[in-house]
């Protein structure tokens, strides 16, 4: 452990949740992504794409008919004709529609893929909130046990007859605090393990500890990561929604051109003395004077539009935003990295001499009291600045598409 006074928090008794094997990032996703029921939500969207796809592909069922007449009102003379008819696509519409319901499916895959990195990303930050929070509890556990060094100090200059009730008075309420305050980051870490496990499926099975480093490394140069913008999930999405909707007008525009539809069958006639039998032939072609198809095209090319307007826009907020947060964790980064080795780093001689000097006589409870509270805000402080770094860092990889770093 590389916080403040590392060597005395080995000294303490080891927390419940110390006890077992700790939980790594890694692992973590493996688990989160590993639940059935995610597995069951990208198959179900995948499943319906497809479905959708195969509908449209399909060329209509056969048509059979058959008539019945009586000729010249005669009960006896009958005609009876069969008839199986079949419409036929001249125009290729049904292969645009089927090739657009493909992108679609594509479309859904690339939400699977969204929805997966958007759920590592959401497991990640819970994960590290949990170390925030495990290593917050550490600190603060380190903070309460440095009362006892104090007591012991207060009671030997008491015997000495150099250290006042209110000393041991004030000491009491500082150690009430402290113990206040531990009690408040157990709670958040519980809260923390709690909404852990909820996403790995175990709700109600808090983690007991995770392991891990709460500071990021310093992601590598932005124009790598910008060159790989475009295999983004939502992108790639949005991508393949245009290109269906393309598709779809492609075939709207060819509604000028009828299917036809060929028939076939035979034809029997009975006048009761002689019975014929023969075979029909029909072709029926729709006249496209009105309907051509022309509000299709037009809704088409307006969902390709939209789609192509929310390409534009994602493609220039997602460049914004990852320029953004690679400034902001290289920031952070630097600044937690130079606030824990200069300010933290320092805090253990602050405390050696501001013990010296209150057993010497040189300065009050108060002020030996002030110095315990500067070196645990000084630690909280630098695990603050590296818990907003990690959190940076988890925004930034999921925008590059990355799961760890």
């Amino acid at each position: 452990m590389r916080h403040l006074l590392s060597a005395l928090l080995f000294t303490l008794p080891l927390a419940a949740w110390a006890q077992t094997t700790p939980l790594t990032e890694a692992e973590a996703v493996r688990r989160g992504l590993a639940r059935p029921d995610l597995a069951d939500l990208e198959v179900g969207r995948v499943e319906s794409a497809k479905a959708e796809a195969t509908a449209a592909g399909m060329p209509p069922n056969p048509t059979l008919g058959y008539t019945r007449d009586r000729k010249g009102g005669a009960p006896d003379s009958t005609e009876e004709t069969w008839q199986l008819s079949q419409t036929f696509d001249l125009s290729g519409r049904r292969g645009l529609r089927r090739e657009a319901a493909e992108s679609r499916v594509e479309a859904a895959y690339a939400g699977n893929n969204l929805r997966r990195g958007e759920l590592a990303a959401e497991i990640r930050h819970r994960f590290h909130e949990a170390l925030f929070k495990q290593e917050a509890v550490l600190v603060t556990e380190t903070w309460v046990q440095r009362f006892s060094r104090v007591e012991r100090i207060v009671d030997k200059l008491a015997r000495a007859g150099e250290a006042s009730g209110y000393d041991r008075r004030r000491l009491a309420r500082e150690r009430q605090t402290a113990e206040a305050r531990l009690s408040n980051e157990r709670a958040d870490l519980d809260r923390a393990s709690e909404r852990l496990a909820a996403l790995l499926g175990t709700s109600g099975k808090a983690v007991e500890s995770v392991t891990g480093v709460l500071r990021p490394t310093v992601p590598a140069p932005l124009d790598s990561a910008l060159s790989r913008l475009e295999r983004r999930p939502d992108l790639q999405a949005l991508a393949r929604r245009a290109e269906a909707a393309d598709l779809e007008g492609r075939a709207a525009s060819r509604g000028w051109v009828p299917d036809v539809t060929l028939g076939f069958g035979p034809k029997r006639i009975d006048n009761g003395i002689t019975r014929e039998n023969g075979s029909v032939i029909s072709v029926s072609i729709p006249l496209p004077v009105f309907d051509r198809q022309q509000a299709g095209q037009q809704r088409a090319a307006a969902e390709a539009l939209n789609a192509r307007g929310e390409l534009s826009f994602a493609r220039a907020r997602a460049e914004g935003d990852l320029r953004g947060l690679h400034r902001q964790v290289e920031r952070l980064v630097a600044a937690s990295a130079d606030y824990r080795t200069r300010a933290v780093g320092e805090s253990a001689e602050l405390l050696r001499i501001a013990e010296a000097a209150y057993q010497g006589g040189e300065s009050t409870l108060l002020e030996l009291l002030d110095a315990y509270r500067g070196a645990l805000e000084a630690e909280m402080t630098a695990l603050d600045l590296e818990w907003k770094a990690r959190q940076a860092r988890i925004d930034y990889d999921l925008l590059t598409g990355s799961v760890t770093e």
